[in-house]
């Protein structure tokens, strides 16, 4: 599934905010691939993205209301619906769909993504919890 990308026309004022040039589903392996126009190529699980959803009902309210994220090692991505010029909006299988992806989030999370989450798995463990082995989608 390849969702289509409004590219700024002609004569636009370039801006430091990276944008994506191809943004491809790849429902098998359940992995969303990136490319940004600043060379940054990404290929985030739908797991992760679940994970690091910019929701309120993952992130909370407010500082040290996060919630941890757990049991979607299997989870996929129903939808992919551009929001404006600046963002996503993905809706995954599990029935969550509240959270906004910006072009500028989606990048960090590419950019971070080793980092990100292994400090995942850090507080899986913290909590006492182990991810499952994920099944295969053959």
């Amino acid at each position: 599934m390849s969702t289509p990308i409004n590219k700024p026309t002609t004569g636009t004022k370039a801006t430091a905010t990276p944008r994506p040039t191809e943004v491809k589903l790849h429902q098998r392996s359940r992995v969303l691939e990136l490319h940004f126009d600043d060379g940054l190529e990404c290929n985030l699980t739908c797991e992760y993205l679940r994970v690091f959803s910019p929701s309120a009902e993952v992130r909370g309210h407010g500082p040290g209301q996060e919630v941890l994220q757990l049991n979607k090692e299997d989870v996929g991505i129903d939808s992919i619906t551009p929001s404006g010029n600046y963002a996503l909006k993905i809706g995954f299988d599990d029935g969550h769909d509240s959270g906004i992806f910006t072009w500028v989030y989606l990048h960090e999370l590419g950019v971070n993504y080793e980092r990100y989450w292994q400090d995942y798995l850090d507080r899986l463990v913290a909590a006492g919890h182990q991810r499952k082995v994920k099944k295969s989608r053959d």
